[in-house]
């Protein structure tokens, strides 16, 4: 096979992130993720394509797909970016905002070697500082029970457990929210119109009123 560079690497993580609920992911969505020009993003999915094996399926205007080839490589990128981050909260005091730009730059630099040394270091943890759960050793994403907070419905309480956002605005205010893993939340109000939420938060003494951008990247489990 060939050697997957960076940039291939980059490619199958953003595939598995777009396609983990079970769709086809755009060439444009690929574009938009990466920043990169969409003819740039058709001639490298091509590319992956007709690799053996391949690591991706590819039908224009049909979207792209990882083969079970793709998928391991993908994940194996992902344990290595969601165990870094980790690391680099638990040993050296970045905080969840700061971490992601940094695991981007190292996650294809380390070895397998370095890699369950920094597991066995931080006690083989689950999940990321963003609740996001990490792949095991073998290469299988745990399962997630966890639902948008945007399903809540009026008296519903939850458990946060995990929060998708990369934008380092975005994770400081979630956190003076106090939407952070293991956060308590209640709906109180949610708008039949346009989503919009009062939602009680742990540790706050005022109700929080969030838009749809918001509830739709804070996931939850619901209390029974």
């Amino acid at each position: 096979m060939e050697i997957l560079t960076d940039s291939i690497q980059d490619y199958l993580k953003v595939i598995y992130e777009l396609t983990a609920e079970g769709e086809s992911a755009s060439t444009t969505s690929v574009a938009a993720r990466l920043s990169i020009a969409p003819p740039s993003v058709t001639s490298m999915l091509q590319r992956l394509a007709s690799l053996k094996p391949p690591l991706v399926i590819y039908h224009k205007y049909q979207g792209v797909k990882l083969t079970p080839a793709g998928k391991r490589a993908a994940l194996e990128i992902i344990r290595h970016h969601r165990l870094l981050e980790a690391w680099l909260v638990q040993t050296f005091g970045y905080s969840w905002d700061e971490v992601h730009a940094e695991a981007d730059k190292l996650e294809h630099a380390i070895s397998e070697e370095f890699e369950e040394r920094i597991a066995a270091a931080l006690g083989y943890p689950a999940r990321d500082p963003h609740g996001e759960l990490i792949p095991t050793v073998d290469l299988v994403m745990p399962s997630d029970e966890s639902v948008s907070l945007s399903s809540l419905q009026p008296e519903q309480e939850a458990t946060v457990r995990r929060v998708y956002a990369q934008d380092t605005d975005l994770l400081r205010y979630l956190e003076e929210l106090g939407l952070i893993p293991s956060a308590r939340v209640k709906a109180l109000v949610v708008s039949p119109y346009d989503q919009v939420m009062r939602v009680q938060v742990s540790g706050r003494k005022e109700a929080v009123v969030l838009g749809p951008a918001i509830t739709g990247r804070v996931f939850v489990e619901i209390s029974a």
